[in-house]
């Protein structure tokens, strides 16, 4: 990766902006380098066939955790690249995989079969590991046989909480690094802000005055934060939202679809139940205004974000103490991509963020491959029902 990173970075700009790019080539380096580490805690047993649907977005990363870890311990893994960007990806395959497989051309192969054929030439193999829409995920999963262990990778909102003792500037630096990531092409960008009613001036006028100062660039220069998104239906369903809630937007809210430029959008509006943040990926900020935290536990409680909880980056509200709110899993101070380690568990507990489809049943938590094909993981399993047998708390 080092060898060949200007021709990785090269590549990937073709989809990412070059600060991302880069980003995920220093990801996907530090989670090489801590493969020792993980795989001495995780002990994963050796598999024999691993099927991986590679996602249209953070390819080298991806390709990095999803593909190159788990051939160490896997005799075949079958990619199927995201349709969208299958020639960035066949590039990244094509500099990676010599290294990664040796002489052996089967450890990694790519393979254009349809998403039907795909499936079913893995039906039979250890695991599957999906990324995207969490309901042909479902359809993957009545698929596979019994013995073959699906592992699905969703999204969620990933929301911002700026409550009342929260340092604005250090917020909105925050806020602007993680949802400009990618010009906000991430499932890991925050979908939505929560900010207590007594910061909102702040936080508006802030946001605004340094969105204003951003301009829309070319995603091969290295300073460019804004630009032109990848999927047309990205700037098809952003425009559709913004004509849906103009009376909320407080700056921006131009689309061009010819282009597929959005300019930065900041909109406000008040935090209610029936809140469901879409999952942007364009760089719009949702203003949402609280006044009592129980408006945050009231929302993150209803079904559809029970469903969806993965990420809560919550700063400055002292009334948010537990390590979970709904099934999101609380940051404190810091981003998702502060936290983010490529070597631990990814995700939160809601059923379409991430979860495990195994004999028969849906299990939601954070994945890690290593994990969940771990001999530690099956002991602490076992663990856990003899402790139940037994009467005991596990």
């Amino acid at each position: 990766m080092l060898r060949r990173q200007d021709e990785l970075v090269g590549a990937l700009t073709g989809i990412a902006t070059h600060d991302s790019a880069t980003d995920e080539l220093h990801r996907s380096i530090r989670a090489l380098a801590g493969v020792r580490w993980e795989f001495a805690g995780n002990r994963p047993d050796p598999l024999d066939l691993l099927g991986v649907f590679l996602p249209s977005n953070n390819v080298l990363y991806s390709y990095t955790l999803l593909c190159v870890i788990p051939s160490l311990y896997t005799r075949h893994v079958a990619i199927r690249p995201s349709s969208r960007v299958s020639g960035v990806i066949e590039t990244v395959h094509e500099i990676l995989s010599p290294a990664v497989r040796g002489h052996d051309t089967s450890r990694v192969a790519l393979t254009r079969e349809s998403q039907r054929d795909f499936v079913r030439s893995c039906a039979e193999g250890d695991g599957v590991v999906f990324t995207g829409r969490y309901e042909n995920g479902l359809d993957i999963a009545g698929r596979v046989s019994a013995r073959t262990k699906l592992l699905l990778f969703g999204s969620g909102p990933n929301p911002f909480v700026v409550g009342p003792e929260a340092a604005v500037t250090t917020v909105v630096d925050d806020l602007l690094r993680s949802r400009l990531y990618n010009s906000g092409q991430d499932c890991l960008c925050p979908d939505a802000v929560f900010v207590h009613r007594d910061r909102v001036s702040e936080v508006v006028t802030q946001l605004t005055e340094r969105l204003a100062e951003v301009p829309m660039s070319d995603r091969r220069d290295p300073a460019a934060r804004v630009v032109p998104l990848v999927y047309d239906d990205a700037a098809q369903g952003t425009a559709e939202y913004l004509d849906l809630h103009r009376d909320q937007v407080r700056f921006g809210g131009t689309v061009d679809l010819a282009t597929n430029t959005v300019t930065p959008t900041v909109l406000l509006t008040e935090l209610h139940p029936q809140l469901r943040p879409p999952e942007f990926f364009s760089p719009v900020f949702q203003i949402c205004v609280y006044d009592d935290v129980a408006q945050i536990h009231e929302w993150a409680n209803t079904p559809a974000e029970l469903a969806r909880g993965m990420y809560l980056s919550v700063y400055g509200e002292p009334a948010l103490r537990s390590a979970t709110v709904g099934t999101s899993i609380v940051t404190r101070d810091c981003t998702t991509f502060d936290i983010e380690d490529g070597n631990r568990p990814f995700g939160g507990f809601g059923v379409q963020a991430s979860s495990v489809h195994e004999r028969g049943r849906l299990i939601p938590r954070p994945l890690l491959v290593s994990a969940e094909f771990g001999a530690a993981r099956r002991g602490r399993v076992l663990a856990a029902a003899g402790a139940a047998l037994a009467g005991e708390p596990a």
